[in-house]
């Protein structure tokens, strides 16, 4: 095992952590909510957000595991902290020297996987990091190491408005300016919290509603059409042999094709229905206001407009259709639209199929 070496800049360092006053500090649902979308987006089972502190490493929030510290010289994220504006990225520990025979890689963590980005206040001086590991081997791909990347600057956003919030208590006396300071810092702290809620709905590659924001949408969708007494339809739809696609043109490209076919549904959808991404290369639609057979004509124009994108890969997707039936649950209605999806790629694929069934 490599101990990792102390900043240039240990003592400046250091003494900007203590003046965040976070160490040894109370559990802060704000910072277990980064955590937990961060392992959530990066797929791992483990994530934590650490300060660095002169001979331990301490969790101000922790997923996964119980340990409230660890000695800093067993500390991946020491290591991390050596270089502030880059993301580390261990994807087996087992091929890398510094951690082969480290005890959270030997012992009861096992840890295989390692991803972490420094925290770092207003000047620029890394604090510790926000990390994911996992007791598998990984990697991240470019949209999941920019989301890591956004959720980092969140943390820290959150370490600079405590802060702030603390010299705010030493300056009372003077009310109007107190007050005024409050509420900015709240207004700032407001709009951390509803950007950080917007990345929980929205997925990063695509910019398109995640399956999340999906599935609170179809509820909304069913309450009125049960309510109003009109139609609603739903689709999903499946780019055909995508694997093959990362497989030959690189994962790069595979982004690339995703994002096409997400601005296609934007704007084949805008204003009359949502699409979201589902999962991996999969899409699902909400069509309200519309019948089978409308849906059906909808997403047959889909169909023909991925197969003529203008990317330089042959692209075609396979889609089911699926009408909502009185007192259907969404999974039911989502598992009628996965059937008709599954009949298109029996099918030959590139096509639209939709559920009639009774």
């Amino acid at each position: 095992m490599l101990r990792p070496a102390k900043p240039d800049n240990e003592a400046e360092r250091l003494a900007a952590l203590r003046a965040t006053r976070l160490l040894d500090s109370p559990p802060d649902q704000a910072f277990d909510d980064l955590v937990r979308l961060a392992t959530t987006l990066a797929g791992t089972g483990r994530g934590a957000v650490t300060l660095v502190d002169a001979d331990r490493q301490w969790f101000k929030a922790r997923y996964g595991f119980d340990t409230e510290q660890t000695p800093r010289d067993e500390s991946f994220c020491a290591h991390a902290i050596l270089e502030p504006r880059r993301l580390m990225l261990v994807e087996d520990t087992l091929r890398d020297a510094r951690f082969v025979d480290h005890p959270a890689v030997t012992g009861e963590l096992g840890v295989r996987f390692y991803a972490g980005v420094p925290l770092l206040d207003g000047e620029g001086l890394p604090l510790g990091s926000l990390c994911v590991f996992d007791d598998r081997p990984g990697t991240l791909s470019g949209s999941q190491a920019e989301a890591l990347r956004a959720l980092a600057r969140q943390a820290a956003h959150l370490i600079e408005l405590r802060r702030a919030a603390r010299e705010l208590d030493r300056h009372m006396r003077d009310r109007d300016w107190y007050e005024q300071q409050l509420t900015q810092y709240s207004d700032l702290l407001e709009q951390q919290n509803a950007d950080l809620a917007e990345q929980t709905r929205t997925d990063p590659l695509t910019g398109l509603p995640n399956r999340r924001a999906y599935a609170v949408a179809l509820a909304a969708a069913i309450e009125r059409a049960e309510r109003e007494g009109l139609p609603l339809s739903v689709a999903l739809l499946d780019l055909d042999h995508f694997k093959t696609i990362n497989d030959v043109n690189g994962h790069a490209e595979g982004d690339r094709v995703l994002a096409e076919v997400a601005a296609l549904l934007k704007s084949h959808f805008a204003g009359a229905g949502m699409a979201a991404r589902y999962g991996g290369e999969e899409f699902a639609v909400l069509v309200p206001d519309a019948t089978l057979e409308q849906a059906r004509l909808q997403c047959e124009f889909l169909r023909q407009g991925i197969a003529v994108l203008p990317i330089g890969i042959v692209v075609s997707g396979s889609i089911g259709v699926a009408q909502y039936r009185h007192g259907e649950t969404p999974g039911e209605l989502i598992a009628r639209a996965d059937h008709a999806l599954y009949r298109a790629k029996n099918a030959g694929r590139d096509r639209v199929e939709v559920d009639e069934g009774h």
